[in-house]
């Protein structure tokens, strides 16, 4: 039998835009396109439904080659970047630092950051910690107070001379971040002093050629909560504070900006994320361009990603792994240098070894099984992400415009400006996950019902370094979760030793009353409360007296709107106070049973985490 050969041309006739426009349109019924199907996204911008060839005309990230500037397509030929693990030296000492290292670094690793006690720093506590380690195939990575930066690198420099490594191929950072320690812990620097402390620092780098030694931490804007196109605004601006202080001080444009390394946040925003890291190089790419550099490779943004804790839980932590699967995946794909995966459980205990190979496993599947390193920029050509990637491009840079013009990055930190936006962003955000406008699945929507977590939370007992001061001289950046109000009211439930029971009284159509029974089991659960669920009553009185024999301290009825007029003042007359009772919805005769004496109603557009904050009041908790 002959088969028809296709002609995709011909079979498969070109669609224009405007004939798609005219499908949507009458699929809508006479319903409005841009509210129905336009997305105006947190970072200030409208997301169309769909995308076309020629929405990419006139878009600058098109028109570049991976390597190539202004490198939205990579800093590199290649999508390789170092799986980077932190170990806080400070904590372990130097001989546990040093083996734990050389134990990671048989399993996936090739970079290391160390947290170093300053107090120990000599050659001997150096030698210990960098024993067998092969400094010049591992990416090495320190964190020390910002005093002994010098003397820091000067010992590394021995060090690596001592053991047969060449100082110049020894690849890394020293983070030297002193507009950070404004930022988190409140320590006072004049611009002066900040200057100074990071002139010393690229001076002491000299002797480490691929070492960057000043840090833009960009990351605790992304754990405060804010977007990613204002994370990327304020690092940005960041950035160029750091490149205006060390020009100005007669360093040249290409050594300050191969001094300069980005550490910045993944937050959950997939699509997004992607999106800023190549907006990022863009952008950064043209600033320091602006500086006249002597060669291209100073305008290479180098940047080490880390997974966020702002949407990390306590609760059924083992999300954790999907929300930060998927934030490597978007920084994998966006290009990033290193990236450091934080473990699943990190929000309330020292993570274990197996936490800590979960969380490296994480970055090796996307590596040697999903081969993400081995595509360069996944995203180029993508509708979607292009246009992305140049609307974050523009937001970004409006709001780094707004900070240079109203005197730069330090004078907002300085005078406050910088803390009072986050904190009001954090705000904002936190009620949207009291609304529920923001899922933390597990914690606001869909919590384990039965799960228990203040015995597996440990205290955490961290010290400030030598710089931070006695006390904050500045007001600091928030630190703070999306999940932790929602955890501390239902840690108040577990903590009481009384654990509330809420009856759902379901009677009547029986669509309706298994939806509202499952919102209102769904909604108290959020607080840790025991949840009776039934298949239906025949009455009212049957279902109060089932209520009180099963001992519930709220009775939830759950009916339809229309059953509602009849049967919730009954009801609430048989509770008689006895019990607190609640309507599972917003029925159009709410108006009547509020004037019969009914408070409490729960639905999709209540304040989860304030209303259950009154019934914990009401129970005394």
């Amino acid at each position: 039998m002959a088969t028809k050969k296709l002609n995709f041309l011909a079979d498969f006739p070109a669609i224009s835009t405007q004939e798609w426009m005219d499908k949507i349109t009458a699929d809508l019924k006479g319903a409005d396109f841009t509210k129905k199907l336009v997305w105006r996204s947190p970072e200030g911008f409208n997301v169309q439904p769909f995308y076309r060839q020629e929405d990419l005309n006139g878009l600058q990230t098109t028109e570049s080659a991976p390597g190539k500037f202004p490198f939205v397509r990579g800093n590199k030929e290649n999508n390789v970047w170092r799986v980077r693990q932190n170990i806080n030296v400070k904590e372990l000492g130097a001989v546990e630092a040093n083996k734990k290292a050389l134990d990671i670094l048989t399993k996936g690793v090739d970079s290391i950051g160390f947290k170093l006690n300053a107090d120990d720093l000599n050659a001997a506590y150096i030698a210990t910690l960098l024993k067998g380690i092969d400094a010049e195939k591992v990416e090495l990575n320190f964190k020390v107070c910002v005093k002994k930066t010098a003397e820091l690198a000067d010992l590394l420099v021995e060090n690596f001379k001592a053991n047969g490594f060449d100082p110049a191929k020894v690849k890394g950072s020293i983070n030297v971040d002193p507009v950070k320690r404004m930022l988190r812990k409140g320590r006072k620097f004049s611009a002066a002093e900040v200057s100074d402390i990071i002139v010393a620092a690229v001076k002491a780098g000299e002797k480490l050629p691929e070492f960057r030694t000043v840090g833009v931490g960009a990351k605790a804007f992304c754990n405060a909560g804010v977007n990613c196109t204002r994370e990327l605004g304020y690092a940005l601006a960041w950035g160029n504070q750091y490149m205006e202080m060390l020009t100005e001080a007669g360093i040249d444009a290409k050594t300050a900006g191969k001094a300069i390394k980005f550490n910045m946040g993944i937050g959950g925003n997939y699509f997004m994320e992607i999106a800023k890291f190549r907006a990022g190089r863009l952008l950064w790419a043209k600033i320091v361009e602006a500086y006249k550099p002597s060669c291209d490779c100073a305008a290479k943004m180098c940047v080490c990603a880390t997974t966020s804790t702002y949407n990390m839980t306590v609760y059924d932590a083992h999300v954790n792994l999907l929300r930060s699967q998927t934030e490597a995946m978007s920084a994998a794909l966006g290009g990033v240098c290193s990236m450091v995966v934080r473990p699943f459980d990190v929000t309330y205990k020292a993570s274990d070894d197996f936490s800590e190979r979960i969380a490296r496993n994480q970055q090796l599947l996307l590596k040697e099984e999903s081969h993400f390193d081995k595509v360069v920029d996944p995203a180029a050509g993508s509708y979607y992400l292009e246009n992305l990637t140049a609307m974050v491009a523009a937001e970004a840079w409006k709001i780094f415009l707004e900070i240079q013009n109203n005197g730069g990055f330090f004078a907002a930190v300085e005078n406050g400006s910088i803390v009072k936006e986050v904190k009001a962003i954090a705000a904002d955000r936190q009620k949207s996950v009291a609304a529920r406008k923001e899922t933390l699945l597990g914690t606001n929507q869909f919590p384990n019902f039965n799960e228990m977590a203040a015995g597996k939370i440990e205290k955490s007992g961290k010290k400030c370094c030598c710089c931070c001061g006695n006390a904050p001289e500045l007001e600091t950046l928030p630190k703070t979760r999306g999940a932790q109000e929602f955890e501390n009211l239902r840690l108040a439930v577990e903590n009481s030793g009384k654990r509330p029971k809420a009856f759902m009284l379901t009677i009547g159509n029986l669509a309706m009353r298994l939806a509202r029974s499952q919102f209102s089991c769904n909604f108290f659960a959020c607080a840790g409360y025991e949840v009776i669920d039934n298949l239906g009553f025949d009455t009212v009185e049957a279902g109060v007296e089932a209520a009180r024999k099963a001992k519930a301290d709220i009775i939830v009825l759950c009916s339809s709107d229309d059953e509602y007029a009849e049967l919730a003042i009954p009801a609430f007359n048989a509770v008689g106070g006895k019990e607190i009772f609640v309507v599972a919805g917003a029925p159009a005769c709410m108006e009547d049973l509020q004037k019969a004496g009914i408070e409490n109603f729960i639905h999709v557009r209540s304040n989860v985490l304030e209303t259950l904050k009154s019934f914990n009041t009401k129970l005394g908790i």
